[in-house]
């Protein structure tokens, strides 16, 4: 017994230091950024940020338009999750409750480009106000624009939330209510709200923290520097002022109000989508009268508009410009090709990543005795995927900036960085995806491989691949996905010999060359799109099918 267990004991050994090394790489690229921000100077103290006009300015405006953005989401998410939750059986309802997810998989600047077709002065909204008698057409940019894509973004989101938590009450709930005569607004009071009330402080901290955080959107849509959250004026402070101690000094800020917001965040449950929201409805007693249905059948069709139009504006557009065009040119092909190696690569080092932690952690349990030391590790490892939440892209974005042009040459490391950055910035999905399947697998093969003395690369051949090689390629089309997207690494470090699609698009947007930013946009969101919908595992598509 002794000599099978002794493969896997030493087995452990190359897990461990994996990890160790995963972790030493990750705080040195992190802590460089962190060492460069602190190496400007002393201007840079709490009080020079604090004394600094401009900064509060961009704290207030970040802090107002993220409050604004959760309140009107979480609101609106509140009487669209109860108009499905009512009615549980229309046509469509299944479809229209996947559309709900298809912002979460979207490109922020696709989503931007297509409320700017139907919010801006030329859009349908402008036009419908025209024809109502409106003395002026509605400006999309600046704080209502903001608030209108957040709000695009987020209450989807939220109404997912929200309906998962109301699917699960007990159906002998609604028999009661029905025996009793209750009617909607007692139904409200009594069964939904204090429902609605546990999962709504979570809801609200995640989409405070995602507003919060926001660069692509307000760089967009914020139409200057009076509308700027703390990363878009870490960007202009860096790429059009050049003013280093300024963006250092929001740099800072921005540390302090995440990891404000990270602790007030833990203060309450994190929100939970766990799949149900396809199937498993309880039945419920009300919501049966023409008014009631007539109520709620405006509330779904106004959410289903507010998400439909905007993607469809991107389809439509996209179709109409010339794609076989557009894709001879070379600055296009180039951009296509440096997003692919971009994406693919902080992808791959995300899952690699992500699995050398997660093995990790696993060899550190699995010790005979828990030694202090080991308990640190296993707690530094398990910390790693939330490192990139309290340092934010735009941090490390300038720490490594001010770095590379302190060694003359930005442009020349610029690619591997914007991979390391987009690698950390997929991490925490990767292990969302990770975590849950390897520990399911360890759990059930553990001993029988300690009983057969299976380990190493007979072990990942025969016993961990076959059934670990799905989660693993979910995560990379995931971490693939969230790459090709991203505009906020690349903004810093852009250039004619980094130039990816959603930075081409943003160039081409800038330049008035609207046609092509539609095409580049079409392409690039079914790209990512396809890829988030490759990544949906196995199991939640066939509980789809089965709840069809």
């Amino acid at each position: 017994m002794a000599q099978s267990r002794r493969p896997v004991t030493n087995d452990r050994l190359p897990a461990i230091a994996g990890g160790l090394f995963v972790l030493a790489l990750i705080s040195a690229f992190i802590g460089t950024a962190v060492v460069s921000l602190l190496s400007v100077g002393e201007e840079t103290s709490g009080l020079a940020i604090a004394g600094d006009a401009v900064v509060r300015r961009v704290l207030w405006f970040t802090l107002l338009q993220a409050a604004l953005s959760t309140l009107i989401s979480v609101a609106a998410a509140v009487p669209v999750a109860r108009a499905l939750t009512r009615q549980s059986r229309f046509p469509g309802r299944r479809w229209l409750i996947r559309l709900m997810a298809v912002p979460m998989g979207l490109p922020v600047l696709i989503g931007a480009l297509g409320i700017v077709g139907i919010w801006g002065r030329q859009g349908i909204v402008n036009d419908l106000l025209v024809w109502l008698g409106a003395g002026e057409r509605f400006s999309i940019y600046g704080l209502s624009g903001i608030l209108i894509a957040h709000v695009f973004f987020n209450m989807p989101l939220a109404t997912r939330l929200l309906l998962a938590g109301l699917e699960r009450i007990p159906t002998e709930y609604w028999r009661t209510s029905a025996s009793l005569g209750m009617g909607g607004l007692a139904i409200f009071r009594f069964i939904e709200w204090p429902v609605l009330w546990r999962v709504i402080p979570g809801i609200a901290g995640l989409i405070f923290m995602l507003c919060a955080t926001s660069f692509t959107l307000v760089l967009v849509l914020g139409g200057g520097p009076a509308a700027a959250t703390i990363e878009v004026a870490i960007y202009q402070a860096l790429r059009l002022d050049f003013d280093p101690v300024r963006a250092v000094s929001l740099a800072f800020l921005q540390v302090v109000v995440t990891a404000a917001i990270l602790g007030a965040m833990a203060l309450f449950p994190a929100p939970t989508d766990p799949g149900a929201t396809l199937g498993g409805v309880a039945r419920r007693f009300d919501g049966r009268t023409l008014l009631s249905r007539l109520g709620d059948g405006i509330v779904i069709l106004a959410a289903a508009f507010f998400l439909v139009l905007p993607l469809g504006q991107v389809l439509v557009a996209g179709l109409r410009s010339d794609l076989v065009k557009l894709f001879s040119d070379a600055a296009v092909l180039h951009a296509a090709a440096s997003s692919l190696a971009v994406g693919l690569s902080a992808a791959l080092v995300s899952v690699l990543v992500g699995i050398a932690v997660i093995r990790a952690r696993t060899a550190l349990a699995a010790g005979r005795r828990r030694r202090p030391l080991a308990g640190l590790v296993s707690m530094a490892l398990s910390a790693i995927s939330s490192l990139v939440l309290l340092v934010p892209t735009a941090v490390l974005g300038t720490g490594w900036f001010l770095v590379l042009r302190a060694e003359g040459d930005v442009a020349r490391f610029a690619p591997i960085v914007v991979v390391c950055i987009n690698a950390l910035m997929a991490l925490p999905f990767a292990m969302r995806v990770l975590a849950p399947a390897f520990e399911e697998h360890r759990r059930r093969t553990d001993r029988l491989c300690d009983s057969l003395g299976m380990a190493g690369l007979a072990r990942l051949r025969l016993i961990d691949w076959p059934v670990l090689r799905r989660p693993v390629l979910t995560a990379l089309s995931f971490a693939m996905a969230l790459s090709l997207g991203d505009l906020g690494a690349v903004a810093l470090f852009g250039s004619e010999n980094l130039t990816t699609l959603p930075w081409l698009i943003y160039n081409r947007m800038g330049a008035y060359r609207n046609q092509d930013a539609d095409g580049l946009a079409l392409v690039l969101g079914l790209v990512c799109l396809l890829l988030a919908l490759a990544g949906t595992p196995e199991t939640k598509r066939k509980e789809s099918r089965d709840a069809g």
